[in-house]
């Protein structure tokens, strides 16, 4: 029996995933998300770990860790290996008892010395997670990850996972990292101009309202799927959210009816799906596989009315939704997820089957 605790720390949420297996077998799962600006809260890193420990963990002994880390690209760091360096550091302190096992962008998991040794092979390589669950299952594929804050589009070719880009850099490059999510992005990063009457109207470059506003005024997602921080630090009820999105074309409520400001929700709506269907497309086209023979995996917060969406835009029909390989609990989390079950696999000494709960 092996009980391991995978780890996806990022700049904005923390995600966990606790997994027993026992003979290649899942026979118990726990998943948690944790919102966790690291932009404010970085000091604090070390006991929200250890609170995530116990919450999935209690008092099971764990046999393993594995971590994958894309916190070190928040402002909170001046440089990437800065972030690798205090995240490791972190990690150490709460599990350092335990075999800790840190994912690089290769899809290895790597020792906490070989990480720190090189700290940009283990930068931002969440993708390589869910693209290893989805090519133990999928031949031909391309996954479709849209979380809070960005969309990362991971090829599988011949059940490999094929992403041409390893940093991030490299992946905004090639169209494989769209920086467009569920709750966080800027609404002036999606559109520059909106229809407000009837009038093309040009935005205000400031963080007056982001994706989250829009898509809980379309009911896209619910008051609990909005874990991230509002733009003006006010609630989440339908009169404050509109109120965020009139003040993008430097409006309010009173200016602006229930509807006008829908319109506006539903153009930059329109806009969002267009940006991460550009991204797919670039990937998309490399695969030079027809679209009957490719099927295109949707996960994450966004994944049915952000990552769906941008496929059916493309005529790319043959969609499986992650839950239905995991369950939905896990879809929102999967990086961490993958990274569990891949050192669960490693600690088994075969590839761990899951068996959706």
């Amino acid at each position: 029996m092996v009980n391991v605790l995978g780890l996806d720390i990022g700049g904005a949420n923390i995600k966990g995933t606790f997994l027993k297996t026992e003979r290649d077998k899942l026979i118990e799962q726990k998943t948690v998300l944790e919102y966790f600006p690291m932009w404010k809260k970085k000091k604090q890193l070390s006991e929200l770990l250890d609170q995530i420990k116990k919450t999935l963990a209690n008092s099971t002994v764990l046999d393993g860790v594995g971590v994958t880390i894309t916190a070190e690209l928040s402002d909170a760091y001046l440089t990437k290996t800065e972030g690798i360096n205090h995240v490791l550091y972190c990690v150490v302190k709460v599990f350092g008892d335990l075999p800790v096992f840190v994912l690089d962008v290769e899809a290895n998991l790597l020792s906490v010395r070989q990480s720190l040794q090189d700290t940009l092979n283990v930068s931002s390589a969440n993708w390589a997670a869910t693209g290893w669950i989805v090519s133990q299952i999928i031949k031909n594929g391309i996954v479709v990850d849209v979380g809070s804050t960005t969309t990362s589009i991971i090829p599988i070719i011949n059940g490999k996972v094929a992403a041409q880009g390893k940093t991030d850099l490299e992946k905004l490059q090639n169209g494989e990292l769209v920086y467009s999510g569920s709750l966080r992005t800027n609404i002036a990063t999606i559109v520059n101009a909106v229809p407000v009457k009837g009038k093309t109207t040009q935005v205000c470059s400031e963080l007056f309202a982001q994706s989250g506003d829009v898509h809980l005024i379309l009911g896209n997602i619910s008051k609990i799927d909005y874990t991230a921080e509002t733009c003006d630090g006010r609630g989440k009820t339908k009169q404050e959210t509109m109120a965020r999105l009139a003040r993008v074309v430097s409006a309010d409520t009173d200016m602006l009816t229930e509807q006008d400001i829908i319109c506006i929700a539903e153009f930059v709506y329109d806009k969002q799906v267009e940006q991460i269907a550009e991204g797919l497309r670039q990937v998309y086209e490399r695969t030079k596989l027809p679209k009957e023979k490719i099927k295109i995996v949707v996960t994450g917060l966004g994944r049915n009315f952000l990552a769906q969406k941008a496929a059916q835009k493309l005529g790319l029909t043959k969609i499986i939704d992650m839950k239905d390989i995991l369950n939905a609990g896990s879809a929102v989390v999967s990086p961490s997820v993958g990274v569990a079950l891949m050192v669960a696999t490693k600690l088994e000494g075969k590839r761990v089957k899951w068996k959706p709960s």
